[in-house]
């Protein structure tokens, strides 16, 4: 999940671990069978995007051409089902272990195209996220 941000920070333990000024907000959650074509097919829909107000208004510009930078977060609840009963599985989530690799070489994918612009919070911790969602723009981002 993306969200164009005017600035977001996350905290693990009243630390900030994470911030980003005007850029991305990203939610990012893996599941089963997802592997490198994935990570590497997102990290460049993600700088590719043209999210950000030219000088008609109109979203026309994309992260490089407004110096923005991006918060990824790991959220294995995305994958949450909750369709039945009152307590969501989980079961579509990717095991933690393959979650995480998975996670840094989408960091790693970002920091390539976009450097020294990239933070992150802390896999598998307890988190607190802070953003101001700029527009509001939101999108949720899947490889068909």
């Amino acid at each position: 999940m993306l969200q164009r941000v005017s600035r977001a920070a996350v905290r693990v333990g009243g630390e900030t671990v994470g911030s980003v000024r005007r850029g991305y907000l990203l939610l990012v959650g893996f599941t089963h069978g997802d592997g490198e074509a994935e990570v590497e097919w997102m990290a460049e829909k993600v700088c590719g995007l043209r999210l950000f107000p030219d000088e008609d208004g109109r979203m026309n510009l994309a992260l490089d051409d407004v110096g923005g930078g991006v918060l990824a977060v790991s959220q294995f609840t995305l994958y949450a089902d909750a369709r039945k009963g009152r307590r969501p599985s989980f079961v579509d989530a990717a095991d933690p272990a393959e979650a995480e690799a998975l996670y840094r070489r989408f960091l790693a994918a970002l920091e390539r195209r976009l450097p020294g612009r990239v933070a992150s919070g802390r896999f598998g911790a307890l988190m607190e996220v802070e953003l101001v969602n700029d527009g509001p723009v939101t999108l949720v981002l899947d490889r068909p």
